[in-house]
Parts: structure tokens; sequence; C-alpha cells
């Protein structure tokens, strides 16, 4: 019910004086009268300068006095009572209620932590490190693809067409899985480039891959359960594993591919990157699949096959996935459209066993892990007309260029300092680093220089790190890639071992000893 200030303006009997000076409403500003009065008495109230059941003017009076329309008070006064700051009774002036009183903020000598209100999961949610992007300068963030020849007139031209209303509905809770379309036609593009033997109810839509990771996650393991983890490894893996409280064990990755051996440990769940490897961009050999399927069954783990930058292999033809081979039901395979159309699309996708795939779907509608469905049937039509087999062909061909052009001028122009790593698949390249720089204290120095080069070594997680660095080129012209190349070269050029960020100016390195020998330790989970 409305509670009505127009009666007679009677005084209650706990009636206190009214700080009337406390009040100054401005007619020049855009903020109504009726709010700015509202706010202010709020705050009077909340302060306590108002104190408890303190009788208001009458509408009448506070107009008069405050040289407004009475209209303004009674708006004032009607908010604050709805929210409960004010009591009235018929004929009788509005009164303060009697309110709790705040929690007196604590002061200490040392300050609060601030993550001791987090469960043990959010705080390794929010410990997890993330590689930083900075708008407007895409030298060389890892994994950003070139947006500029992306068919946006023919995106929008779909887009527009599936947000009309009528016909079918996009507008409501349907489709928790993925729009049906959308699911058939990853399906078929899967089964034909990928070789990935699937049917539509397998494929379960996510909002990106990383969210699709964070569901696995929760929904295969429990603390204190073992993942192999690629090492080095893909960060926003690391991160959702570690937040279900899991323990990693390192499934190491070298020049010569994936070491594996009869000493691994019993795990729940196998996290692999097989077709481009992240971060390195090395690709399985097929006797390295066969035996990491053969051990997972042998064992009962899951395996997550990843498809990171399957699409983009720049020695041959891209390799089938993993999970076309695997005749155990085994595998789930994850994908994304973020590196082929644009990353803030974000829809992702996995392949379920048949057997599980339908129990997904309530844990999607649990999480609410699902991407708008306009989008989705806007991705639909695009794939289905062909546009994103045209679009795919021609962004092959332009990367496969860039990269050539990349790989020879980052190598006359770095030379001195950078060795890149072997690999042939993926839109970002590996580089080891050397000329007495540590890989973070780099990328810190970059940063000033608004060039983005990612670190190599927190990819790791166990043992010495490899000193390295990880530069995308996918979206630079020739102009770009030289102008962030020479930036580069200016900060690895221009300071010695001995000027790393915290050295005193001046401070040398004892004889013999590597300034950047020890290096600032990464971020840890405090769940082991």
């Amino acid at each position: 019910m409305r509670t009505s200030f127009l009666g007679n303006g009677r005084t209650s009997s706990t009636a206190q004086p009214f700080p009337l000076d406390a009040l100054a409403l401005d007619h020049a500003v855009a903020l109504p009268l009726h709010r700015q009065l509202y706010d202010q008495l709020r705050a009077l109230i909340l302060r306590r300068t108002l104190a408890p059941l303190t009788a208001l003017p009458s509408t009448r009076a506070m107009a008069v006095d405050l040289g407004v329309a009475r209209n303004t008070v009674i708006t004032a006064y009607e908010q604050l009572a709805a929210e409960g700051y004010l009591t009235a009774s018929q004929g009788a002036r509005a009164c303060v209620a009697d309110l709790p009183r705040q929690p007196v903020p604590m002061r200490t000598t040392h300050p609060a932590d601030p993550l001791a209100g987090l469960s043990e999961r959010g705080r390794a949610m929010v410990d997890q490190p993330r590689q930083a992007s900075f708008p407007g300068h895409a030298a060389f963030h890892p994994g950003t693809p070139d947006i500029q020849h992306f068919p946006f007139s023919i995106w929008g031209r779909l887009l527009l067409d599936r947000v009309r209303p009528g016909g079918e509905d996009l507008f409501g809770y349907h489709y928790i899985a993925g729009h049906p379309g959308l699911r058939a036609a990853i399906a078929g593009y899967l089964g034909a480039s990928r070789g990935v033997n699937c049917d539509p109810e397998q494929i379960i839509v996510t909002t990106g891959a990383q969210a699709a990771l964070d569901l696995l996650a929760r929904l295969l393991l429990d603390p204190g359960d073992t993942v192999w983890m690629e090492e080095p490894g893909y960060l926003g893996a690391q991160s959702a594993f570690l937040a279900a409280g899991a323990r990693l064990h390192p499934l190491h990755v070298g020049n010569d591919g994936w070491r594996l051996d009869d000493a691994i440990p019993a795990a729940r769940l196998v996290y692999l990157t097989p077709s481009c490897q992240c971060p390195l961009g090395l690709t399985m050999r097929v006797e390295q699949r066969l035996k990491v399927l053969e051990i997972a069954q042998r064992i009962g783990a899951w395996v997550i096959e990843d498809d990171f930058d399957s699409e983009y292999r720049f020695g041959g033809k891209p390799i089938p996935a993993m999970q076309g081979t695997d005749a155990t039901g085994r595998v789930i395979y994850v994908g994304t459209f973020a590196k082929t159309l644009f990353p803030s699309l974000r829809i992702g996708f996995m392949v379920m066993p048949a057997g599980l795939a339908p129990r997904v779907k309530q844990a999607i509608n649990t999480t609410g892990q699902f991407a708008p469905l306009t989008l989705q049937a806007t991705l639909a039509e695009f794939i289905q007309c062909g546009h994103f087999a045209r679009h795919l062909r021609r962004m092959r061909r332009l990367y496969a260029r860039r990269r050539g052009l990349f790989m020879h001028h980052c190598g006359a122009q770095l030379a001195d300092w950078l060795t890149p790593l072997p690999g042939n698949a993926g839109i970002q390249t590996a580089w080891l680093l050397d000329g007495g720089w540590n890989d973070q204290a780099l990328a810190e120095a970059a940063k000033l220089r608004q060039v983005n080069v990612a670190p190599l070594s927190v990819h790791y997680r166990h043992g010495a790190p490899r000193n390295g660095v990880i530069l995308g080129y996918a979206a630079l012209s020739e102009s770009m890639m030289m102008a962030g190349l020479r930036e580069l070269r200016d900060v690895l050029a221009s300071r010695r071992p001995c000027d790393r960020p915290g050295t005193p100016a001046g401070a040398t390195a004892p004889a013999g000893q590597n300034p950047y020998a020890t290096r600032p330790s990464l971020p840890r989970s405090r769940l082991r």
C-alpha cells in the first residue's frame, strides 16, 4: 500500500528538532529535485544525524522552507517510506524508522586480507595467472586473429535476419545444449575437416572453450584428483583444474614431443593440445596419440582433447583429431570459434561421449554457461551457407604469408636474443630468450612501450622453466610487424642484464653469477 503524506500535519509526540540547514537542493544540476531530497534525507538517516523516531516537517512546511513544489517532497517521502526509512500513520507526520545501527568499520594496524572471505576454490580461482592484452596494441599478443578481414557485412546481415521476431523462437529458455542448427553444423564441419566421429546430439555449445574446461573440471574432478597436464601448458586449463582442487602432474613436452613413460602415476583426467601444442606449437605424432589412448583406457582416465588452433597448420594438411581414433569413448573434444572468427563471439563447444552427453544438459542449465541463441543461429547459417569455409581458406593463406614474413623479420632483427623453437602450427610463435634477459622482466619492460610479450616461463609449474617468449603475428600487417619489432629490439638492446626491474641503479651481479638466475616466483594455487 502506498503511504499518504497529505494529512493535516499534526506533530508526533516523539518529534525532535529537524536540522533543516543540512538540506541543500541545487536547481542547476540534472538530478531531479525529488531525487536530491531523497538522497540527502537517506544519508542523514543512515548516519543517524536524524535519530530514530525524529519527526520530519510536514510536506507543506518542507516545500515552503526548501522553495520547491509540494509534490517534490511527497515523492521523496513516499520513496523513503517504501524502502523502510520512514514510518507514517494517517494524520501524523512522517518519522524516522528505528533502524539497526550500521556496523562500525574495524580499525586495525594491519590491512585486512581481501581474500579472507573467499572459499578455498575461490582463492584458487583468483590466484591464477593471466596473460593481459591491451586494446589497440596487437603486437604481439598470442592468439589474436585478424578481424580486419572478417566479413562483417555478411555477418551483420545474417544477424539482423535472426533478431527479427517471428518464425523460430530465439528469445526464450530453449535449446540449453545449443541451437539445433548450430549443433548440426558443427558436427558436419568436424566430421569433414577434423575427422571427429559424432552426431549433433553429442555437441554441447558453451560460452567459449574456457567455459567448457571449467565445466568439465567441475563435472569430472573431485578435490585431490590427479590431472596429467602438459608442461608447458595452457594457463586457462591449469586454472580450471586447480580451481576444481586437482593436483597437476607434469606431462613434459619438449622439442622431441610428449614424453610418455610407464612411471606416470594414475590420473582421473589427461589434458592435451595435440594438434597445436599450447604454447609451443608442436603437433603430437600418431604413435604418441595412440599410447595416450592406451594408457587412458588402462587406468580409466578421461582425455580432454583441446583442439587448440588446429585449423592453422603450415607444414601440411591439418592432422585429424584424436577423438576420431578413440574406440573407448573416453575422449572429450573441445573447440572454439575465437581464433577462426573473433574472440568476443564467445562461442565454443564440446563433443561429449554418447553416454555422457544427455546428462551434461542439466549441468549447463545449472551453470548458465550457454551462449545467446541469436548468435548461435547466426553462426549456424554462417557455416551452412559456406561463409565459414571461405573465410577460413582466406585466413589460412593470409596467415601463412604473415608467418613467413614474421619469422624472417624477427630472425633478422632479434637473432642476438631470440632463437625459434620448432613448431609449424598456430597463430603465435615460441622463441627461447637469451642475452641475459628474464622473460617476465622483458614482458614488463615491453609493456611500457605498448608491446605485448608473453613470457614462456609462466606456463611451467614444475622444475626449471624455459626462458622464452610467445609472440603473435596473425593480426599484424607487415608495417605493424616491423614497427613492433623495432620497439622490441630497442627494449632488448637498451638494457643490460643488471638493469632488471628491482635491481638498484648501478648495482652489478657478483662475479660469475647470472643476475637473472633467480626468477620471480610463479603464482601457485592454495589448493594442492
